[in-house]
C-alpha cells in the first residue's frame, strides 16, 4: 500500500487528487490536507466581485466530493516537510496545524510515500504597507473579498447616481505582481457595470500595473495571428482601453496605499499620487512558507524551497540575462531537486525566472511582473504528476515519467469584459506556446497559427459555460474526467 498527500486543493492540487484516486486501487491511499473547508473557482470571483454572481457559485464545500471519492481529506496547514523522516524513524512526514472548528490549532503529522506540494500562493498583502481589505484597499483573490469589493462598489454607484464624480482604481499592488489578466477582467466589468448603471459620464476609471505595455500581461507579450496578419496584444488591448475610455498607469510600483491615496514609482525613477475613492489592488504572491528539515532536524529550506517560498523544481535556475533566457529552462517533471518522492504542481513550483523583460527603476526598484501559471496550466500539470506518481506506485520506479512543460503546452484563456447574456463581452485568447520561443517560432516566440484572440457577445457565453463546466469537473460528477485541464 502506498500514501500519497497532497498540500493544497485548489486546482493543481484538486485535480492531482481526483486524477490519482481514479488511476489507483483502493488499497492505496490518497490524502488531501488544506486550510480551506471549500473549493473556489477564482476565474469566477470577478464577477462576484461587481454584484453579478453570488459567492455559492463559485465555491463548494470538499469534504462531502472527497468523502465520496474515497480521498482522505485534513482542513489543516501544512508547515513542515520532513522528508526523510526523522533520527529515530526514516519514514518521511509533513507537520500540519488543523484550521477547522474541531481541532483548531491542534498539530499533528502525516506520513507519506509520495508528496506533492501543491500549496498555492500566499497573498503577500504585507509587501505593500496599506494594501488590502484589511486596511486600505479591495481585492478579488478570494470569493470573501470578492463579495466585500461588490459591496464597496455599489456604494460607490450609489454616489454616482447622487452626483458626486468617483475616481475607481484597479490593477497591481506591487512592482512584482501577476495575475495581471484578473486585473484587466476585474476593470473591464467593473467599467461595463458603470455603463449599465448610467454613470458613466461621472466615473473616472484607471488601471494601474506593473507592465511595461498593455497586453503584456506578464507574458512578454502576443502575437495573435489573423486573416490579416499578426496583430500585436499591445495594439488588441490597447484599442479595447481607447474604446471604454480607461486610463493606464504603467510600468508602476506602488510603495504604499493610503486612505484615498496610493503612491507609487515609475520604471524611470519618477513617483506620482493618484487619489480614489475605490480601490482594487491585487497583491504579489510568495510561496506557503513551508519550512523542509533533514533527518537530523537541520533547516533546509533554502535547498528545497527558492527565497520566494516556492519549491525548486528540475528546472534552470542559473541567473542569466534576458537575452539568454530559453525555454528550455522550464520544468518539465516538477520533482524537487531535494527528493525523488515530492513534486510542486501550479503556482508552487518556483519557475526559472520571468516571462517578461525584467526591469528595474534607478531607485533599485523591481518593476516588472512575475510569470502567471494558474488556471489552465496548473490543471495539466497536476494530472501530470498524478499520472508519473500512479505510475510508480503501480509499476515501480522505472515506470513512465509524465512531462507538461509549460514550454511545450499551449493554453486558452477567456478574459470578461463584462457580463450578461446579450451585453456581455470577452476577450477569447489562445497561446502556443505558453513560454516564449524564439529559437523555435522566431521573433514573436510563439506559432501565430495557433495563438489569436478575438472579443465579442460569443466569448462571454463560452466563459459563462466554462464557469458551470469546470464546477461540474470540480465536484466530480459522472464523467467529470472526459473534460479536459
Amino acid at each position: 500500500m502506498a500514501r500519497t498527500v497532497i498540500l493544497g486543493a485548489g486546482i493543481a492540487g484538486h485535480t492531482a487528487a481526483l486524477h490519482l484516486r481514479r488511476m489507483l486501487p483502493k488499497e492505496h491511499d490518497v490524502v488531501v490536507v488544506a486550510p480551506n473547508a471549500n473549493w473556489n473557482w477564482i476565474p469566477s470571483n470577478i464577477w462576484v466581485g461587481v454584484g453579478r454572481m453570488s459567492q455559492k457559485k463559485v465555491v463548494f464545500p470538499l469534504a462531502p466530493v472527497y468523502r465520496r471519492k474515497g480521498i482522505e481529506f485534513h482542513q489543516a496547514l501544512a508547515t513542515e516537510i520532513h522528508g526523510e523522516g526523522d533520527a529515530d524513524d526514516p519514514t518521511p512526514y509533513v507537520v500540519v496545524r488543523y484550521t477547522d472548528a474541531s481541532r483548531a490549532g491542534e498539530v499533528g503529522r502525516l506520513s507519506y510515500d509520495y508528496l506533492v506540494n501543491a500549496t498555492g500562493p500566499k497573498l503577500n498583502f504585507a509587501a505593500t504597507p496599506g494594501l488590502g481589505p484589511e486596511a486600505n484597499s479591495w481585492s478579488v483573490c478570494t470569493a470573501g473579498h470578492a463579495a466585500q469589493a461588490a459591496r464597496a462598489l455599489q456604494d460607490v454607484v450609489e454616489r454616482l447616481r447622487s452626483g458626486t464624480p468617483q475616481t475607481l482604481l484597479i490593477g497591481m499592488g506591487h512592482g512584482t505582481c501577476t495575475c495581471q489578466g484578473a486585473a484587466f477582467e476585474y476593470t473591464f466589468n467593473v467599467e461595463h457595470e458603470l455603463v449599465q448603471a448610467g454613470v458613466r459620464d461621472r466615473a473616472e476609471v484607471i488601471y494601474i500595473t506593473n507592465e511595461s505595455q498593455l497586453g503584456d500581461f506578464g507574458m512578454d507579450g502576443m502575437n495573435f495571428g489573423t486573416k490579416d496578419g499578426v496583430v500585436p496584444s499591445r495594439v488588441f488591448t490597447e484599442s479595447l482601453f481607447a474604446e471604454r475610455g480607461v486610463k493606464a498607469i504603467m510600468a508602476a510600483h506602488v510603495e504604499r496605499v493610503e486612505p484615498g491615496a496610493v503612491h507609487y514609482e515609475l520604471v524611470d525613477g519618477t513617483k506620482g499620487e493618484q487619489r480614489f475613492d475605490f480601490a482594487m489592488l491585487l497583491p504579489p504572491f510568495r510561496g506557503a512558507d513551508l519550512a523542509a528539515y533533514d533527518r537530523d532536524g537541520a533547516d533546509i529550506t533554502a535547498e528545497v524551497f527558492a527565497p520566494s517560498g516556492f519549491m525548486k523544481v528540475d528546472a534552470d535556475y542559473t541567473p542569466k540575462p534576458y537575452e539568454e533566457w530559453r525555454a528550455s529552462d522550464w520544468p518539465r517533471t516538477y520533482q524537487s531537486v531535494r527528493y525523488v518522492n515530492v513534486w510542486a504542481a501550479g503556482i508552487a513550483f518556483a519557475p526559472p525566472h520571468q516571462m517578461s523583460r525584467p526591469r528595474t527603476s534607478p531607485n533599485g526598484t523591481a518593476i516588472a511582473p512575475a510569470p502567471p501559471r494558474t488556471g489552465m496550466p496548473s490543471g495539466v500539470i497536476g494530472r501530470a504528476v498524478a499520472q508519473t506518481i500512479a505510475g510508480r506506485i503501480r509499476h515501480g520506479a522505472d515506470s513512465t515519467v509524465h512531462t507538461a512543460s509549460m514550454a511545450e503546452m499551449g493554453a486558452a484563456c477567456i478574459a470578461s469584459a463584462g457580463t450578461g447574456l446579450l451585453r456581455g463581452q470577452a476577450a477569447a485568447m489562445t497561446v502556443y506556446p505558453i513560454i516564449p520561443d524564439p529559437e523555435t517560432y522566431g521573433e514573436s516566440g510563439r506559432d501565430t497559427k495557433e495563438t489569436y484572440g478575438e472579443i465579442g457577445l460569443s466569448g462571454h457565453w463560452m466563459k459563462l459555460m466554462l464557469h458551470y463546466l469546470f464546477i461540474y469537473k470540480a465536484k466530480a460528477r459522472p464523467l467529470w474526467f472526459l473534460i479536459p485541464e
